[in-house]
């Protein structure tokens, strides 16, 4: 009979221990490494995030893994004490200049004030050799914070040494606005999502409006975080956002750095203004329901005819009454010019006038809350059941009534806020309209750098239109604006539609010249499609001109007239549409296709 034996395990196929929070933290294998942050008006740095590593090539290398695993030992204050310990030890072996900005929890943040020895806490002078007002702890996992006084304690502690307080990631859905007003940080980091791609994303840059206002209010300066691209940076800059951080600025490393890199300082020290994205939707600026709300005096549901008719005759201004029942609660409408004409039909009275007003009033009236948005009633103006145009809605709150609202009230607000959206943004091509041109050509103004402002306006445009009809002239105004965006650079040209067949365009480009010949070649070969067969092989059409004449006009044409505007020469955004409009009127006169001149 033989036996096998198995062989010992060699040694070597033997799996390693996983390695654990505790042993990082006893054997000092902890590094750190510093992100630069960037000031955006002038380039220097400000000064570093720390970041922690665990050892190279571990599964606890970076920090996601490193600190899951600590909760999971139950060492997660332990840990962040660390590697704030640690930070501060690489920070004054580096020498590195500026703020340290270290991230820390509020439980860890008060457990790190007071050591076991009692020599002051490890933010103070004699701890690693680092000044503690060199020190911005980074406030972090926002949610967490329930005892929000002993955190208000302990940043008073802080605050007293000479340590600044931040608030990280404000933004990622953790963050707390109550908590931002309660302590009072001097610095706000605003999350990476809200810097990712924001020259397209109109939304974006509004938040950022928004929050410089609370940082402006609060008295906090604000990070942004997660820059990845020149056109991000340009745009942060100039909104006004004081520093930033990100890849294009400086990639983390142990020695830190003493400039941002070449990309980001390019675009630091240009003259170049960012092209803002603006909102492609109309707005009805806030305005509801209530402010269109007029008082009105109601009746019960057992309130007769009789009754009614009284009404209305000593409130003669009355277009409705509304019917409630006893919890104020609107339960029908009646409306005035229906009843007046039934009350005035013979034997009304005698047949229905101790009747209650229910019999004939509208059983299912518009009912909307206070609150409802302008835009959200436009669909009253294009509904198939035009009785709410004449007898209005109900305005309530919670079920409760409050007033009266008219047709006539709607078409007026919602008219309003269109056209002053349109200002803003016009509504066939969604460019953006005045308001948009005129606050860009004060930023190039105050800039210092010049520009060119370019008016283009089509030619022949109304006898076009008069004899294809508005489809087909929307269809030409939408090429221009095709054409002109393709030949733009988004990033530093800025596109407008001041309204009708009007265009202005802002060049930063330095071949902005050629750019407005393409555009007017590449239109004026396109827009030939949008004429009849007869129209092309005779060259135009036959229409009547302004003054009503008949006469020939040839196919539609897109003149540019540009003037160059030199840093200093003019003042007001008005002065530089005036001349670009002026230029516009000699390329016309002249018929040419661009037409340059200076300011």
């Amino acid at each position: 009979m033989t036996t096998l034996i198995s062989p010992a395990p060699s040694r070597s196929l033997e799996r390693p221990a996983p390695l654990r929070v505790q042993t990082l933290i006893s054997e000092d294998l902890l590094t750190t490494l510093f992100q630069p942050i960037v000031q955006l008006d002038c380039g220097l740095i400000y000064g570093h995030e720390a970041l922690v590593r665990g050892p190279a090539g571990s599964a606890l290398e970076y920090p996601d893994a490193l600190f899951a695993a600590g909760r999971r030992e139950g060492l997660t204050v332990e840990l962040e004490v660390r590697c704030a310990a640690q930070a501060l030890k690489d920070w004054s072996r580096h020498k590195l200049g500026g703020r340290l900005l270290i991230n820390m929890s509020a439980a860890a943040l008060t457990h790190a004030l007071h050591d076991e020895q009692g020599r002051g806490g490890l933010f103070s002078d004699e701890a690693f050799g680092v000044a503690p007002g060199s020190i911005m702890i980074e406030l972090t996992e926002h949610e967490r914070v329930t005892d929000i006084e002993s955190l208000r304690r302990a940043i008073t502690a802080l605050r007293r040494q000479g340590v600044g307080i931040a608030l990280d990631d404000f933004g990622d859905g953790r963050s707390s606005l109550r908590l931002w007003s309660e302590i009072q940080p001097d610095i706000v980091k605003i999350d990476k999502y809200f810097s990712h791609d924001l020259p397209a994303h109109a939304e974006k840059l509004q938040t950022f409006r928004a929050l410089l206002q609370l940082a402006e209010t609060f008295g906090a300066q604000l990070i942004a975080e997660g820059i990845e691209s020149a056109e991000e940076l340009r745009v942060l800059r100039d909104l006004g956002v004081t520093f930033g951080q990100g890849w294009l600025i400086g990639r983390p490393s142990r020695e830190g750095a003493t400039e941002a890199l070449p990309g980001a300082r390019t675009v630091l020290a240009s003259s170049d203004i960012a092209v803002l994205p603006e909102l492609r939707r109309a707005s009805s600026n806030g305005v509801t329901a209530e402010r269109l709300m007029m008082e009105a005096v109601t009746v019960r549901e057992d309130a007769s005819h009789e009754q009614l008719f009284r009404l209305f005759n000593e409130h003669e201004q009355l277009h409705a009454i509304a019917v409630l029942n006893a919890k104020d609660e609107p339960v029908a409408l009646v409306d005035r010019s229906q009843f007046i004409n039934r009350w005035a039909k013979p034997f009304f009275n005698d047949l229905y006038g101790r009747h209650a007003c229910t019999l004939f009033a509208n059983p299912s009236p518009l009912i909307v809350d206070a609150d409802t948005g302008i835009e959200a009633l436009t669909t009253v103006l294009t509904s198939a059941d035009q009785r709410y145009l004449r007898e209005g809605f109900i305005i309530t709150r919670e079920g409760r009534y409050l007033g009266l609202g008219t047709g006539e009230q709607l078409v007026r607000s919602v008219t309003e806020a269109r056209i002053e959206a349109a200002r803003h943004a016009n509504p066939l091509t969604f460019l953006p309209g005045n308001i948009p041109i005129s606050q860009h050509i004060g930023r190039l103004l105050t800039s210092g750098r010049g520009f060119v402002a370019a008016y283009a306006d089509l030619n022949h445009f109304k006898p076009f239109n008069d004899e294809y009809g508005y489809w087909r002239g929307d269809e030409m105004i939408r090429l221009v604006a095709r054409v002109a965006s393709s030949h733009c650079d988004s990033q530093r040209d800025f596109l407008g539609h001041v309204g009708g067949d009007d265009f202005v365009m802002l060049f930063q480009s330095d071949d902005w010249e050629l750019r407005c010949e393409q555009i007017v070649t590449r239109f004026n070969d396109l827009a030939r499609n949008l004429f009849d067969a007869a129209a092309l092989q005779a060259g135009g059409i036959m229409a009547e001109d302004r003054h009503g004449d008949m006469r020939f006009h040839p196919c539609t044409t897109l003149s540019i007239g540009a003037v160059q505007i030199a840093p200093g020469t003019l003042q007001r955004p008005e002065q530089v549409a005036s001349a670009a409009a002026t230029a516009k009127r000699h390329a016309k006169h002249e018929q040419l296709s661009v037409y340059v001149m200076a300011a």
